[in-house]
């Protein structure tokens, strides 16, 4: 997540590199944004312990975040000092917390969901069906990967979750035939891409394009052309 300030891309490309996600990452500049737009754009290290309060206060008071909004606010800038400008915030801030109860969850029952999924458009009953039946987050969803379907023990493998953590969840049997529909399809995609003679092959950032050339290089040996100049 590029921006117009130098600091703030400073700051998005060390989190990057300690391998934070990027939702991650666009949360946690957006507040330390908003702390430092609250400060009349004054920078970090200008201020400390008595300008974090004054923010955290203006949040819970004026703006009326939730509580966990409210902690997020607080990690984001927490970690803006400890680690960017390496001078840790104090432990005993003194501000008032946020007084808004947190929402109770509404659970849906089996006859509602089955309305629901009975009223998905077809492009979306599959992922809808994933995050429900083996409860996959969004972008876990999204990004599923062939290789991490287990047909035969019906299961799914989920790298890198939610705190960077690996697990295996179910995989509904009635899936089954529109993942194989799905995979079938991408095949032919896939086919009909590379008779395309301006197909260029899938984005992938600068570095890991960079190095996966590299080992494309060492597979196909010297005697080979290179594929990088």
């Amino acid at each position: 997540m590029k921006t117009k300030s130098p600091f703030l891309n400073h700051i998005n490309d060390y989190m990057l590199l300690k391998q934070y996600s990027p939702r991650t990452v666009s949360t946690y500049l957006k507040w330390i944004s908003a702390f430092i737009h609250f400060h009349g754009k004054r920078h970090p290290s200008s201020m400390g312990d008595n300008e974090v309060e004054q923010y955290l206060e203006h949040l819970a008071l004026n703006a009326n975040v939730s509580r966990r909004t409210h902690a997020t606010a607080l990690n984001s800038i927490s970690f803006l000092y400890k680690h960017i400008i390496k001078n840790e915030l104090s432990l005993n801030l003194n501000f008032a917390r946020s007084k808004r109860q947190p929402k109770l969850p509404i659970v849906m029952t089996l006859d509602e969901v089955k309305l629901l999924m009975s009223r998905l458009d077809k492009r979306y009953y599959l992922i809808a069906g994933l995050m429900y039946g083996s409860g996959l987050r969004s972008m876990e969803a999204v990004q599923l990967r062939v290789q991490d379907i287990d047909f035969d023990c019906k299961c799914l493998r989920v790298w890198n979750g939610k705190g960077q953590k690996h697990r295996v969840v179910t995989l509904a049997t009635e899936l089954i035939p529109l993942l194989r529909n799905q995979i079938a399809q991408v095949d032919e995609y896939l086919r009909l891409d590379i008779q395309n003679e301006q197909y260029a092959g899938v984005w992938m950032p600068h570095a890991l394009a960079k190095n996966t050339l590299q080992r494309i290089n060492r597979l196909l040996g010297s005697s080979c052309f290179p594929l990088i100049n």
